[in-house]
């Protein structure tokens, strides 16, 4: 099997929150994120602490983001 090797290269365009610090320093967050030069998209994803090395996590275009933010009163029966 052919190994990949390959570079993804971020730019953190707005820092919005801090959803989660791990006792290691890493962060789960949600940001405004520019993947190798793309439109900027939303990021839930671990960061360290420097923000120079990431781990996984999910991205959402606006509209994405949108349909989760009018689906979570559902899941929490939340009536608006």
């Amino acid at each position: 099997m052919k190994e990949k090797n390959y570079r993804v290269d971020w730019e953190v365009i707005e820092e919005i929150t801090v959803l989660y610090r791990s006792q290691g320093g890493w962060a789960k967050e949600l940001n405004l994120i520019s993947w190798n030069g793309e439109d900027p998209k939303f990021d839930v994803r671990w960061w360290n602490a420097n923000k120079t090395r990431i781990g996984k996590g999910f991205t959402f275009t606006k509209e994405e983001l949108e349909i989760l933010y009018k689906t979570l009163p559902n899941v929490f029966n939340i009536e608006r």
